[in-house]
């Protein structure tokens, strides 16, 4: 059996326009494809593949957390530079030992309020951040794991985009609907 050659994650979201502003800077990419009330990005490293819907209704503030694990500092710190320049970052946590390993990393959130978290591993440890243990042992009951510190700023308000929502003609499946399911 092989391995999944990408992982797939469609988000449901309340303003495309703002979502589409958000990720593009975040990934420093454009979408691949735009249509009326669906955006899609297709990352090749890491290899992911990551939709959007329109659809405010479904849009829950219960999910956790996503991120990704860069494979150097340099690379955190040129990516934490970047989401800087573009007033993406929260917060920022260099050293610190989450879900016991010791990590440098920053927190991003996207229009929805969906938190991002880019880090660097250095090791495991032995215990956690005391600052993340009262917020651990009051989410012991849920199972949560991997808890952020709750944000202190508001989420960013991101400029207009630069560019207008039009159908790009180039479809690799079923049309996305507000509602609807989504390839």
């Amino acid at each position: 059996m092989s391995i999944f050659p990408r992982m797939h994650v469609s988000l449901y979201v309340a303003d495309l326009a703002a979502t589409v502003n958000f990720y593009t800077a975040f990934f420093g990419q454009p979408a691949t494809k735009i249509k009326p009330g669906y955006a899609k990005y297709v990352l090749d490293a890491p290899s992911l593949i990551i939709s959007f819907v329109q659809n405010p209704e479904r849009v829950h503030s219960n999910f956790g957390h996503l991120g990704f694990q860069v494979e150097t500092l340099p690379e955190l710190e040129q990516r934490l530079a970047t989401a800087r320049q573009a007033g993406l970052v929260q917060r920022e946590e260099m050293g610190t030992s989450c879900c016991y390993a010791k990590q440098d990393k920053f927190w991003v959130n996207d229009p929805d309020g969906t938190e991002w978290e880019v880090y660097y591993f250095h090791e495991d440890a032995e215990f956690n951040d005391p600052r993340y243990q009262q917020e651990y042992d009051a989410a012991a009951d849920t199972g949560q794991c991997c808890i952020a510190p709750a944000a202190t700023a508001a989420v960013p308000v991101m400029a207009p985009m630069a560019f207008t929502l039009v159908d790009t003609g180039t479809s690799t499946g079923a049309a996305c609907t507000p509602g609807g399911t989504c390839c």
